[in-house]
């Protein structure tokens, strides 16, 4: 597939779309929660 043979390049790819992916949802899950800060 693509000329790509070795499995280990295509789980490279895969493992950063992934990464990538698990990413993006996070900033979204998080993105309009409120900041605390601790003041010491």
């Amino acid at each position: 597939m693509l000329g790509i043979e070795d499995p280990y390049i295509w789980s490279a790819y895969v493992l950063c779309i992934i990464s990538a992916i698990a990413c993006m949802a996070y900033g979204i899950a998080k993105w309009n929660e409120e900041e605390e800060e601790d003041c010491l």
